[in-house]
C-alpha cells in the first residue's frame, strides 16, 4: 500500500511540473550496447550496428566503436560522421522521466527524426569544440534539435546540477544542469557556466533586442527560455 501510495506521489510531481513550455531534451549517458545505432556519414550513406565502446575526452565522445549486422567490428572516424543516433539504455531510460515529449509545441521542422527520439534516442552531431584551450573534433549530443537555427545547446557530462524536488528519497522534477556547450551560428562550440552566465549575456544574446528585454537580468534558470526566445525571434 506504501508503494502505491509513493508512486501516486511521484506521478503528481511530475504532472504538476509537466508544463506548456519549451524545454531541452533530458541527456543521457548510458547507451545501449544492444539496441541499433544510426550513423550518418559525411557522404549521405548510414551505417547501422551496435555500439561496442565510446571513447570520450572530458565525457564528450571522440571515437565510436560499433559492430555490423555481419558481425565486423569496426571503428568510424570521427571525421567521417555527420550525426548518429545512439539508443539510451534500458535502465537510464526507465529512471528520466522527459517531460520534452509532452509538449507538441516544440515539435517544429528541426534536424532530428521524431520516431527515434520517441523511441528514446539521443541525436549526436559532429562540431568543433572548444575543450579548456584546445579544439577538437567531437561528436556532441544535441538538446534542442527542434528549435536550434541559432543556438545550438549541448549536454556536458560533467555538469552539476542545481537542487531539485524529491518525494521519499527519489528525485522527481530538477534540477537544471549548471553547464552547456553551445554553438552560435556555426562557430566553434564553448562552456557556459551558471556561474558566468551574467558575464556572458551580452556576448550569446547581445545582438537580440526581444531577448535582452525579456531576459537581461541573465538568470540561469531562464536560460532554456532564452535561447528558445532567440532561435524564435532573431533568426537570420
Amino acid at each position: 500500500m506504501k508503494k502505491v501510495t509513493l508512486m501516486v506521489l511521484v506521478f503528481s510531481f511530475i504532472a504538476s511540473f509537466s508544463v506548456q513550455a519549451q524545454k531541452f531534451l533530458k541527456p543521457f549517458e548510458s547507451v545501449s550496447h544492444k539496441k541499433t545505432t544510426y550513423i550518418v556519414k559525411e557522404d549521405g550513406s548510414e551505417m547501422e550496428g551496435t555500439v561496442k565502446k565510446l571513447n570520450r575526452k572530458k565525457g564528450l565522445v571522440k571515437r565510436v566503436k560499433i559492430k555490423n549486422e555481419a558481425g565486423d567490428k569496426m571503428e568510424v572516424p570521427i571525421e567521417e560522421i555527420n550525426y548518429a543516433y545512439l539508443p539510451q539504455s534500458g535502465i537510464d531510460k526507465f529512471f528520466k522521466f522527459d517531460e520534452f515529449l509532452t509538449d507538441a509545441t516544440q515539435w517544429d521542422a528541426g534536424l532530428y527524426d521524431l520516431d527515434r527520439i520517441k523511441d528514446g534516442y539521443a541525436f549526436f552531431e559532429k562540431a568543433q569544440v572548444k575543450v579548456k584551450k584546445k579544439e577538437r573534433t567531437l561528436l556532441m549530443q544535441l538538446l534542442n534539435p527542434g528549435t536550434c537555427s541559432r543556438i545550438k545547446v549541448y549536454h556536458n557530462p560533467f555538469a552539476g546540477e542545481t537542487a531539485g524536488i524529491g518525494v521519499a528519497g527519489i528525485k522527481v522534477a530538477g534540477g537544471k544542469d549548471k553547464s552547456y556547450y553551445i554553438r552560435i551560428d556555426n562557430g566553434v562550440a564553448f562552456k557556459l557556466t551558471k556561474k558566468s552566465y551574467k558575464k556572458m549575456f551580452k556576448e550569446v544574446f547581445g545582438d537580440c533586442k526581444e531577448v535582452k528585454k525579456e531576459y537581461g537580468k541573465a538568470k540561469w534558470s531562464q536560460f532554456e527560455k532564452a535561447v528558445f526566445a532567440y532561435n524564435a525571434a532573431c533568426a537570420k
